[in-house]
């Protein structure tokens, strides 16, 4: 985009509607006053030019060779996730366990397999906005443009292949820890999930890492800004489309499979179910591949926010090689902090319960989010203390610049304790549900679930307020001395601490699908009814086996797994909104020329800010509604052919070929679900860009606002109706009983609530303002060749397409009887 197009502003088309993303965000910003003191020069992020990082010298070695050493840390935990894989690989397991967890993960390949072409398809959209764009308007040379488009694909395969791995870790890890539990000590069955957790985040983050250093030390530099701009935007893609057809796939096959436990009266995970392999597989595909993807991507596009803002809002290009040298020794170092960590608390939790017969499996994994949260902070303190003592001759902003990053790295830790408040099986919260199902039914048992959602997001909102508060008054301490705008860049400093912890995070989350996928390999195996198979274990492992131990552990377990999983959603969903926030306020200043000129443009008075505030409220409530509807009528189709085709009498379990029929209605309408959701926000993005970009700020700002509290109060509603029933199942022993079967149903209302919508709403936050970019930038430039009517006769006709599939996302969907 030529800088000349700021000066479009009073003709009714903001330039600064550009920054309709995270990373143009803060570029904008820096972008605006850049091109005051540059205009003969050509602007956009993609024609971002990286200094010479060997310019600066940081105690004695030069910034280039200093962080080619990254690419050795990189290799490090690389080597770290490869090793916990090979681990896992060679752990003892039981045939019939092992042959189950094989069947999963055939089913979770075929997903995925099935994914990676439609994956393609949505890359073909994309595609066609970057050559237009790109080629066509800006008449950047095919190199160029190849370069966007390539390294686009780059981000979806970074994405895809971090995905394809966590579930090979975690279908290793469920057989072993099923088995481990037979040995009737519950350390074992805490400490494989985590050990594959880590195996997952250490390898997300450092391939991330070590792709973003490839592009910052080998990419020359006038190329850097299409490599960084095009992997951000495949990221956001890849992780968008597998979380969210993760999320309707992996709640179609639980609501399927749970149900039938009420309608046959049948226990959890029986192996005569067809639902139970679908619901092992959707558990990989949901809360594995989801989560893998979404912090795969939020870990990239932070970054790329970063250097855009350092690039364009810093003056100094001596400050610039500082602070880009700062921010990758920083993630490098959070990365060491996150293993360090792993192997402080496995020394501590070893010695505490290592040989107990009973342990709270929340404690460990509450010590390692503590503990590295405590790592990261004095380590973000001691290296900044050495990378950047000096910037721009003032010897106090390398504290103030670890403080705001500590501010999220606070928040990483604090956030996940209050999750547990709310979705623990300690919490009063839950124990109020069981209370209210127990006396009224299901009914008051989901009424209290909405207590509890409602409350969490209250009090989870108030922290994040609370920190990034923290962070402005810090930012306002003579930052502002080095760069435009330094509360922008405080905020993006935020969302970069909240990642700090980025690969115990990750471990955490992937905690849960592991330990659910036990409990279901366990009773699948049927390995109690193996012939002479307590004989067979006792001389081929030397295990005495106590079968009721070992399901009582791993169902124990299984509940800590629920509340983990749960206090990752609102640390990613946080970062899209910090970044929403950065965004904001940088649109602000850039809009008003630093509040001072067109503020009433950002009142409820400007007609168009005002719209397009209830426009981005009423695409969150289409989103949820149309995200739950994909699994509703898929939930259906899947309870009528497990209705139809189940049998209870002669048989040990179901047949394979039945349960891949579930898998197959279960892929199908997660694909149909996808498909008719992402066309929409594609289309509503290209028609509110084209609007007006007062009214696309309007609309960014209301999906954040909108989507943070939608999303957490859903998670967190979900999550204590999951663990309500955990404790009906394991601390009252009521399996079977109307209390149960009401606890059930409050279950499967929370499962569409906790693992499809909620859970989306980051990527989809994330895609929209990223993809925004592109959209408002197309319109800025046809608003400046050929006038306003055409960018709002396209604005019309990009909202119909829109409409049509936000109608048929109901309409083209709903359950019809005999379809």
């Amino acid at each position: 985009m030529r800088y000349a197009i700021m000066n479009l502003w009073s003709r009714g088309c903001r330039a600064a509607g550009t920054a309709a993303a995270t990373v143009p965000a803060i570029l904008l910003c820096a972008f605006t006053a850049h091109a005051q003191t540059a205009p003969e020069s050509v602007g956009g992020e993609a024609n971002l030019k990286l200094p010479d990082l060997s310019s600066v010298t940081f105690f004695g070695i030069d910034g280039h060779r200093l962080l080619l050493f990254g690419i050795l840390f990189c290799v490090f935990g690389l080597a770290f996730g490869l090793t916990i894989y090979t681990k896992l690989k060679n752990l003892p397991v039981h045939r019939a366990m092992r042959e189950i967890s094989e069947l999963i993960y055939e089913t979770c390949k075929t997903y995925l397999i099935t994914q990676g072409k439609f994956l393609l398809l949505l890359e073909a959209f994309i595609a066609v906005v970057i050559v237009l764009y790109f080629g066509l308007l800006l008449h950047y040379e095919a190199v160029r443009v190849i370069i966007i488009l390539a390294f686009s694909m780059v981000g979806i395969m970074g994405s895809f292949g971090v995905a394809w791995f966590g579930i090979r870790v975690n279908t290793f890890a469920n057989s072993r820890t099923a088995f481990a539990g037979l040995r009737g000590k519950p350390f074992p069955i805490y400490h494989i999930p985590l050990e594959a957790g880590m195996s997952i985040g250490m390898m997300l983050i450092s391939v991330e890492l070590l792709m973003m250093l490839f592009i910052l030390l080998f990419i020359p530099g006038d190329y850097a800004g299409p490599c960084f701009i095009g992997f951000a935007i495949g990221e956001s893609l890849g992780a968008a489309a597998l979380r969210i057809a993760g999320g309707i796939f992996t709640k179609i096959a639980d609501i399927g499979s749970d149900l039938m436990k009420i309608v046959f009266k049948i226990k959890e995970d029986d192996a005569r179910n067809p639902g139970v392999i679908a619901d092992c597989t959707g558990d990989n595909a949901g809360d594995s591949v989801g989560p893998s993807a979404d912090g795969f991507e939020t870990y990239g596009v932070t970054g790329v926010a970063l250097i855009t803002f350092i690039l364009l809002g810093v003056k100094s290009p001596v400050v610039q090689v500082q602070l880009l040298v700062w921010i990758f020794v920083m993630r490098i170092a959070m990365l060491v902090a996150s293993a360090a960590a792993y192997f402080l608390n496995d020394l501590i939790a070893k010695a505490r319960f290592g040989n107990a017969d009973k342990m709270n499996f929340e404690a460990p994994l509450t010590s390692l989010v503590w503990i590295t949260s405590i790592v990261s902070i004095a380590m973000t303190y001691a290296i900044s203390s050495v990378i950047i003592p000096v910037l721009a001759g003032d010897w106090t902003q390398w504290w103030k610049l670890a403080t705001i990053i500590s501010c999220g790295t606070l928040a990483g830790a604090v956030i996940p304790e209050l999750v547990k408040v709310f979705t623990s099986t300690e919490s009063r919260h839950v124990k109020e549900v069981v209370s209210s199902a127990e006396e009224g039914g299901a009914s008051l048992g989901i009424l209290s679930g909405f207590v509890s959602g409602n409350f969490s997001a209250y009090y989870i909102g108030l922290a994040m307020v609370l920190l990034m508060s923290i962070s402005y008054l810090v930012s306002l301490e003579g930052l502002s001395n080095l760069m435009i705008a330094a509360p922008v860049f405080a905020f993006g400093l935020v969302a970069f601490g909240f990642l700090g912890m980025g690969p115990v995070t990750i471990a955490v989350d992937s905690y849960g699908p592991v330990t659910d996928n036990a409990q279901s390999v366990y009773e699948l195996s049927l390995i109690e009814a193996v012939p002479n198979i307590k004989q067979e274990l006792k001389a081929d492992f030397g295990i005495v086996v106590n079968f009721e131990r070992a399901k009582e552990l791993l169902e124990e377990n299984d509940g800590a797994g629920n509340t983990f999983k749960a206090t990752a959603k609102p640390v990613l969903i946080g970062t899209a909104v910090v970044g929403a926030t950065t965004m904001i306020f940088s649109i602000i200043m850039a809009l008003t020329n630093g509040i001072t000129q067109d503020v009433d443009k950002l009142s409820l008075l400007h007609a168009p800010f005002f719209l397009g505030l209830i426009t981005g409220g009423a695409m969150i409530y289409w989103f949820t509604g149309a995200s739950t509807q994909a699994v509703t009528t898929g939930a259906y189709r899947a309870v009528e052919f497990i209705k139809a085709n189940i049998k209870l009498e002669g048989v040990e379990k179901a047949s394979v070929e039945d349960s891949k029929k579930v898998v197959a209605i279960c892929t199908k309408y997660a694909q149909k679900g996808m498909l008719n959701i992402f066309i929409a926000v594609f289309f509503a993005t290209l028609a509110f860009a084209f609007v007006e970009p007062f009214f696309f700020i309007g609309y960014l700002i209301s999906i954040a606002i909108f989507g943070l509290y939608q999303a957490i109060f859903m998670a967190n509603a979900g999550g204590a109706w999951d663990n309500a029933k955990k404790i009906v199942e394991v601390e009252l022993k009521q399996k079977g009983t109307p209390l149960h079967d009401a606890t059930v149903v409050g279950d499967t209302v929370g499962d569409p609530f906790k693992d499809t919508s909620s859970v989306a709403l980051n990527p989809v936050i994330k895609f929209t303002t990223l993809f925004g970019l592109l959209a408002v930038e197309l319109a800025v430039q046809l608003t400046a060749e050929t006038g306003g009517n055409l960018t709002h006769i396209l604005a019309a006709a990009f909202f119909f397409v829109s409409f049509f599939f936000v109608y048929r996302s109901f309409y083209g969907m709903r359950i019809k009887a005999g379809n």
